[in-house]
């Protein structure tokens, strides 16, 4: 697979990666153990080296899923996890103190089988911390060799830019697709000034641009996509108009839906490098086969009239959530 560098930071990965998380948490129930192994496994041999995992997904499980999977490659991978919540619990609320951040990393390493983290983001920016304490607490980690790179999470640009004056920031984690490109009004521009690579999470709009979500699609009491708003049952019929754009695109180009909306992104900047999740052997070959999909400057062009003329409907988030975003 092709290979990318996160901005100016030297950090080569695959120009797709793979998002872990739900292997363990957020979309339904945790796949078996051994299945999500087997899953990880078969990325890193299909060319994926960049994953990404955080305390909170489980809480824990998931950074000892990616832990077990990896430890064969250790040294031909890129693994990224977080820090920023309180005891690791997305519902205790925010906790980016040095000290708990100091924790989180050495807890961290133990549950990753490592002794060193590739890149370590901050999850959530939290407003009772100096983004200069959490700046300068990575760059003290990064100095004494336990972490390698510094990352931030759905933060606005401000922060960035404070963050970054203090500790280079290697990659911004935010969401970004067909679906959801408020990021092109500040955030890229300035990830291009600094030299800050970029890093989609939900590039397929949280499975609803594979074409396989429609309005009578139901969900497991667990899954996240519950308390979304834009996963109505009123939204998803309003915004099928965008898989069918997807899927128009698609059938010219003998590729599927999900494959178009990874290539756009692949084809906006040449430092952003999308991590889609799954827990499906089969999807997982399909999203990386995005990687090879070339989409031309008269396609692009295309596709950006036809999405001119779509509103997407419903918030990504609810408001207790929406909150802790853009800061």
């Amino acid at each position: 697979m092709e290979k990318r560098i996160l901005g100016r930071s030297g950090l080569e990965v695959s120009a797709m990666g793979l998002g872990c998380m739900g292997l363990s948490y957020g979309y339904g129930p945790a796949v078996e153990r051994q299945a999500g192994v087997a899953l990880i496994r078969t990325a890193v041999e299909r060319g994926v080296t960049f994953f990404d995992t955080a305390e909170a997904y489980g809480p824990f499980a998931n950074e000892e899923l990616v832990g077990e999977a990896l430890a064969p490659y250790r040294d031909h991978v890129v693994i990224a996890t977080k820090f920023g919540f309180k005891d690791g619990n997305v519902q205790a609320g925010l906790d980016s103190r040095p000290e708990r951040i100091r924790a989180v990393a050495e807890a961290a390493l133990t549950r990753l089988r490592t002794d060193r983290i590739d890149l370590f983001y901050q999850h959530r920016v939290d407003p009772n911390v100096p983004i200069e304490d959490v700046a300068g607490t990575v760059g003290a980690l990064i100095r004494e060799g336990k972490v390698k790179h510094f990352g931030l999470s759905e933060a606005g640009a401000q922060t960035i830019r404070r963050a970054h004056a203090v500790q280079p920031v290697a990659a911004l984690q935010s969401e970004y697709s067909l679906w959801w490109r408020e990021p092109e009004q500040e955030i890229l521009p300035i990830l291009e000034e600094l030299g800050i690579g970029f890093v989609p999470f939900s590039p397929l709009g949280k499975g609803f641009l594979t074409g396989s979500i429609t309005e009578s699609t139901s969900f497991d009491n667990s899954d996240f996509r519950n308390i979304v708003p834009r996963f109505s049952t009123e939204a998803r019929k309003a915004n099928q108009v965008l898989v069918d754009l997807l899927t128009h695109q698609a059938t010219a180009r003998a590729a599927t839906p999900a494959q178009i909306a990874l290539a756009w992104l692949l084809a906006r900047k040449p430092w952003i490098i999308p991590i889609p999740g799954t827990t499906k052997q089969h999807r997982l070959e399909e999203n990386i086969g995005a990687a090879s999909i070339e989409l031309t400057p008269a396609d692009l062009a295309e596709i950006e009239i036809a999405i001119s003329r779509i509103a997407v409907q419903g918030d990504r988030y609810p408001a207790h959530l929406q909150a802790r975003v853009g800061r």
